[in-house]
């Protein structure tokens, strides 16, 4: 029943059954009984060791078997059982029984079973942990069998903590990678399992710095505050180990909690510079750093620097320079670029500047250049291209650009001295530096950009140019090749006035002749060519009445003091009427004056000479009562009329008060368009009295500039200011009258205005401006503040400190103030300031004013102009410096020193730099004190002088050699010509005149020298005419030397033309030669020279009473084929032989057999035999044997006979040959087989049959020996 119901208290009974069965060997029984005590008494671990401790029988079970088989039989086996049970069967190998067992729960697990099993089958043993609940072993199986996913799953499920890190350890020890994915599950929650740092230490110690960054990027994701020293460390490994890795992370920007500046250290370390740029923070990191440019990304880069203040900008940028301005300078030109605004363009043009890097700032300034208006900008940009050699880009911001001073741009280009000076030209183009452009050029004997400018940059500035090396004494030749390049692109205006102002006008002389001839109708062109020509005295009136197209204004005034009679002549053919009428006034030239006037048929033009008899009145009291007379018949218009014509014309009562006030005054209330006019023209009026009146009738314009012509500037601004309202104009006012109350009021209104700024300024200015300069000076070195500071200076004459400013560096306009200064007599001021600046013209011009005569001599000599020159010679004479004079001077003879002039000047001839003037005037003297050395000093110094003004000299001393010579050396050879004839005895020289007279421009000349000749020196005509010959027409020399019955004087100047073929020539020659009887010559010029009228001179020579003239006659009827006249003119002088000649050669068959008849009738017997020897081919065979057999002559014709006999068998015996031959060659072909082969071509087979020559008779046969000469000895018959 204990057995049966498990019940307590039997277990003594149990226990002393079991141990006599055990004790008496029946160890099956003992076995159940130990099985079945109740509560398991006897299932102890006692029981099991002594069942262990009996042996087993061979062949039979063992009791401890037996004792297990039969507790499996009833159940499940405790702890203890299970544990000793399994330990057998796995020794023995036999796990399938354990996997029964476990499977039908007849063990106990425990963790000791556990154990026992694991080291046969982790996974087995894993199922005993399991079952016997030991989490810490279950989680060893898991992780040993690598199951780890299970292991957090299974302690949370059990609420089992175990050690995270220990089992991580072992897990990275087994498998780095499931140690990887085992870490990920630990931290995969909101709260991780293990420790972030214990399990990246882990990772550590086996330096799994793949998998831990893997680890830490999935760790760290969500990068908060707390995790700051992870994101660092994920960071420290990998910039030390794997700085790629490194880089991606932090360009994913992924974390912003750990320490930047210790990363960016790594980052530096490990060659991540961007990285580390980004990190840094402190100037100094950043500058060491930022030099490796070649290790950054160039754009990203740029883009960094925008992140920096300006400070730090600039700073980075002078390190990298610093560092190495090769390899940085082009991402420092990107940075620049960029960033202009922002770091201030002048601030990085002073850094590129400091490491003379051009390169740099060309590159900089270049980029914005095209987008800036800043003149600084484009001055730097100009001096950088200057220094890299970027001429090309210099002349294109020189063209394009507005912005920059051009003055200063000018100056450095100067300065620069480039190969290329074609900016330099385009600025001074472009802002009208023209004239310093040529000076510059010239005296850097650049010439041939002076050709470029004017032939490519801009032809029309040419004048300016020319008047620029005319000022330089550049070589005529030079210039004139330039005008000549140029022509035609420029304002010959301009170019006349250059030339004109300069006293040079004869240069252009061969270009306007040149223009004229090439049709140019251009006013100014025939204008200076007036102008020339009435210099020159070269025939003036002429061109003056003949030319069409000069300008009558221009050209009359310029006559009117050089000759008032071509003045006249000007303005008439332009019927400039009130020109003429003054000239003529003048002048007194009123007989020119009315005749003018009767021409023009102009009654108003009468009217208007007529009305100024009034005006020309001197008598007050006539004035008065025609004044009063309009007043009272309230006239008011034509009393201005009256009075514009007695106070304006009238020098009498031209400064009349009264007058003057009564004509403003009535144009204020009539007229008041005129008033202005008349304040302007008018000076003796009561100006303040006026100006009120003006400006009570609201006339504040005409207010105004009474005020301002009187000088009374206050109430002029005052006028401006309150009356016209207009403050721009007053300031301008003000700066031009620049008076201390002028200012103050304008400055009041200004304040009044609101404008304070300018209103400061003008208070500024109403005071002495010398502190005020000294300060701005100080505060920015501006060239228009230095200029008004020398110029202040100079007005306070505080002189020292202006030569101490001026000798130090400055750029001040210091030419302009010199000019200020002179203008308003400050000479002291001046001298220095031309001094300094080496305007010697200038200076001495100063000097003289001072007295300072040598010292102005010794100004005048470095300055070396004419002007300069002039004025010193003039103030020495007034000073009675004759000596210095002498050095300088031209114009004592003003004073009548006359010897004294002379001396000085001959004596000054020697100087190096003696001028033209000096030889002209010394040249005039000559030829009015002393004539006979005027030839000598010409010769001598021709080339020096002004020949316009020795040549008016020379003619009027009647000097007529010289002046022929002046005329020669000046070009004027038509006027040297008409001298030598007008003055013969004294001027003419033969060869002078054969060389001048080839050199003519007018034709007619050469006539008039003929006629000259003919009539002062016949006997050296020839002589004149062969140097002619080139240049004279022929038929008119043959036509006056016909005229005047002198053919046979010039025979010999005809016979050396004749070779010209000019049938005036040739006719006047062939008729010399009849009247000379020279028939030889005749024949020869016939035979020469066919240009003649062959006809009329043979029907001349046909009634010749000499025979050779009239066989002349026949041989040219015989060329004109007159064959038959020229026969019977033969007939008729029995000139046979010619006759048989003439018949032979006319062809004509007739001819020939009338010949040949007419020697029968006159029974000239030999000469029949002669005539058919030589008409042997136009005579008819059986003609000729008719007429021999008639007349009995068959012996004389018996030669004709044979040969045409022989002729007539030569050609039948050919035919014969050519058709015996023409058989053969028949025959032949017909017996040839027929072969079908490839034919030849024609090309290369050749003609089939053989042609017969052509005979050259109509007979066929050849010419006999000796009928083949026109002539044999047998047969003369004396012709």
């Amino acid at each position: 029943m204990a057995v049966r119901n498990n019940l307590a208290g039997a277990e003594e009974l149990f226990a002393r059954k079991f141990n006599n069965l055990f004790a008496g060997g029946n160890y099956s029984e003992a076995a159940k009984v130990a099985a079945n005590a109740p509560k398991g008494i006897l299932r102890t671990p006692d029981t099991i060791r002594r069942f262990q401790s009996v042996p087993a029988q061979p062949g039979q079970t063992s009791p401890l078997l037996q004792y297990f088989g039969i507790l499996l039989d009833q159940g499940q086996l405790n702890k203890f059982e299970s544990l000793e049970l399994c330990r057998p069967v796995l020794q023995q190998g036999r796990k399938q029984l354990l996997e029964k067992w476990l499977k039908e729960d007849k063990l106990e697990c425990s963790e000791e079973l556990g154990d026992l099993v694991k080291s046969v089958d982790p996974t087995l043993a894993l199922s005993v942990y399991l079952r016997a609940n030991v989490p810490n072993k279950v989680i060893q199986c898991f992780a040993e069998t690598g199951q780890f996913q299970k292991i957090v799953l299974y302690a949370k499920k059990v609420g089992y903590t175990p050690d995270w890190i220990f089992l991580l350890r072992n897990v990275m020890r087994i498998s780095p990678e499931q140690g990887l994915q085992f870490s990920q599950m630990l931290v995969q929650d909101e709260e991780p399992l293990a420790d972030i740092t214990q399990i990246v230490d882990v990772f550590m110690e086996y330096n799994l710095i793949q998998q831990c960054t893997s680890f830490l990027l999935d760790a760290l994701k969500n990068n908060r505050p707390t995790e700051g020293p992870l994101q660092t460390r994920l960071l420290e490994m990998n910039l030390m180990h794997a700085p790629q890795v490194a880089d991606a992370i932090l360009g994913n920007q992924m974390f912003t909690h750990y320490d930047r500046a210790h990363v960016a250290q790594l980052c530096e370390k490990a060659g991540l510079l961007q990285r580390a740029l980004e990190h840094y923070t402190d100037l100094y990191d950043i500058k060491r750093a930022v030099v490796h440019t070649h290790l950054l990304n160039p754009e990203w880069l740029v883009n960094f620097f925008g992140s920096l203040s300006v400070e730090d900008s600039m700073e980075c940028l002078r390190a990298m320079l610093s560092a190495n301005i090769r390899q940085n300078l082009q991402i420092c030109v990107q940075v620049a670029s960029k960033y202009h605004e922002q770091l201030s363009t002048q601030s990085l043009t002073e850094l590129f500047e400091s490491f003379k890097s051009f390169e740099g700032l060309f590159y900089f300034l270049g980029s914005i250049v095209n987008f800036s208006q800043d003149p600084e900008v484009h001055f730097k940009y100009i001096q950088a291209a200057c220094k890299t050699g970027q001429i090309k880009e210099v002349e294109r911001i020189c063209r394009e650009s507005n912005c920059y001073d051009p003055e200063r741009v000018k100056n450095f280009l100067k300065e620069a001295k480039l190969t290329d000076q074609l900016p330099l030209i385009i600025v001074c183009d472009r802002f009208d530096f023209v004239h310093d452009l040529v000076l510059y050029l010239y005296r850097n004997n650049l010439q041939k950009y002076i050709e470029i400018y004017v032939q490519k940059v801009n032809p029309s500035r040419l004048p300016v140019v020319i008047g620029g090396l005319l000022d330089v004494d550049c070589s005529e030749d030079v210039i004139k090749n330039l005008i000549l390049v140029v022509r035609g692109q420029f304002s010959t205006d301009e170019l006349v006035a250059e030339v004109e102002k300069r006293n040079r006008l004869k240069l252009l002389l061969p270009w306007l002749e040149a223009r004229i001839h090439e049709g140019c109708e251009e006013p100014a062109t025939h204008n200076a060519l007036a102008k020339i020509y009435i210099d020159s005295n070269n025939n003036p009136e002429r061109f003056l009445r003949e030319n069409p197209f000069y300008d009558s204004r221009v050209v009359g005034k310029y006559c009117e003091k050089r000759d008032p009679h071509l003045a006249c002549v000007a303005y008439e053919r332009g019927q400039c009427d009130q020109e003429l009428i003054n000239v003529c006034n003048e002048n007194s030239l009123f007989k020119s004056l009315s005749r003018y006037l009767v021409r023009r048929k102009d009654p108003e033009l009468w009217a208007s000479v007529v009305q100024t008899a009034l005006s020309e009145t001197q008598d007050p009291e006539e004035v008065s009562v025609t004044v009063k007379a309009f007043m009272t018949a309230d006239l008011p218009n034509e009393l201005i009329e009256l009075l514009e014509k007695i106070v304006l014309d009238n020098s009498v009562f031209s400064e009349h008060r009264n007058l003057q006030n009564l004509l403003i005054l009535t144009a204020i209330k009539a007229d008041r368009t005129r008033v202005m006019e008349y304040i302007n023209r008018l000076d003796n009026y009561d100006a303040p009295d006026i100006a009120n009146i003006a400006i009570s009738n609201e006339l504040f314009e005409e207010a105004f500039a009474i005020f301002r012509k009187f000088d009374v500037n206050t109430s002029a601004v005052q006028v401006l200011i309150e009356h016209i309202g207009n403050l721009d104009r007053a300031y301008e006012f003000a700066e031009r009258c620049n008076e201390p109350a002028v200012w103050s009021q304008l400055a009041k209104a200004q304040l009044q205005k609101g404008l304070v700024k300018e209103a400061i300024d003008s208070y500024i200015k109403a005071d002495d401006p010398s502190a005020y300069m000294e300060m701005a000076r100080k505060k920015a070195r501006e060239s228009y503040v230095e200029t008004e500071l020398i110029f202040a200076l100079a007005k306070t004459n505080r002189l020292a400190e202006l030569e101490e400013f001026i000798n130090g560096p400055n750029n001040a306009h210091i030419q302009q103030v010199g000019d200020r200064c002179y203008d308003e007599k400050m000479y002291e001021a001046a001298k220095l300031l031309y001094n300094n600046v080496s305007n010697f013209g200038r200076l001495a011009s100063t000097l003289v004013h001072l007295g300072e005569y040598q010292a102005a001599v010794d100004g005048a000599r470095k300055a070396n102009s004419t002007r300069t020159w002039k004025e010193v010679c003039f103030a020495c004479v007034d000073g009675k410096e004759f000596r210095l004079a002498q050095m300088c001077g031209l114009h004592i003879v003003d004073r009548g020193y006359f010897e004294e002039l002379i001396t000085m000047l001959e004596a000054a001839l020697g100087l190096e730099r003696a001028h033209m003037g000096m030889f002209t005037e010394l040249a005039i003297l000559y030829s009015k004190f002393k004539p006979q050395k005027m030839r000598e000093h010409l010769e001598l110094f021709w080339s020096r002088v002004n020949i316009p003004k020795v040549l008016r000299a020379a003619e009027q001393a009647h000097l007529w050699a010289e002046l022929v010579f002046l005329y020669d050396k000046y070009e004027e050879y038509d006027n040297a010509i008409i001298t030598m004839m007008s003055h013969p005895a004294d001027a003419w020289k033969e060869s002078q005149f054969k060389d001048i007279i080839t050199k003519v421009a007018n034709v007619e000349l050469y006539y008039k020298a003929v006629q000259f000749y003919l009539e002062f020196k016949p006997l050296l005509l020839n002589d004149l005419l062969i140097v002619l010959s080139p240049r004279l027409d022929h038929t008119r020399a043959v036509n006056f030397f016909s005229k005047v019955k002198q053919l046979p004087l010039v025979k010999p100047y005809l016979r050396s033309v004749q070779n010209h073929n000019n049938k005036s020539v040739n006719e006047a020659l062939n008729n010399l030669f009849i009247i000379e009887e020279d028939f030889q010559a005749l024949r020869t010029s016939i035979d020469a020279y066919d240009n003649f009228d062959n006809i009329s001179l043979a029907q001349g020579l046909e009634k010749h009473e000499l025979i050779e003239f009239r066989r002349i006659a026949a041989y040219l009827f015989k060329g004109n084929n007159r064959w038959k006249q020229s026969v019977e003119l033969c007939k008729k002088d029995k000139l046979y032989k010619d006759a048989m000649q003439y018949a032979s050669e006319s062809k004509d068959i007739e001819l020939a057999e009338e010949l040949l008849q007419w020697f029968l009738q006159d029974d000239k017997k030999e000469c029949f035999a002669a005539c058919l020897f030589t008409c042997y081919d136009l005579l008819r065979p059986d003609v000729v044997l008719e007429t021999a057999w008639r007349h009995n002559l068959m012996d004389f014709s018996m030669p004709y006979f044979i040969q045409v006999m022989r002729e007539y068998l030569s050609k039948v015996d050919k035919l014969d040959a050519s058709e015996s031959l023409r058989k053969e060659e028949e025959q032949l072909t017909e017996a040839q087989p027929i072969v079908y082969g490839t034919p030849q071509l024609m090309l290369t087979a050749g003609p089939n049959v053989a042609v017969p020559p052509q005979q050259p008779y109509g007979y066929g046969y050849p010419t006999a020996t000796g009928y083949s000469q026109p002539a044999q000895p047998g047969f003369g018959y004396g012709m």
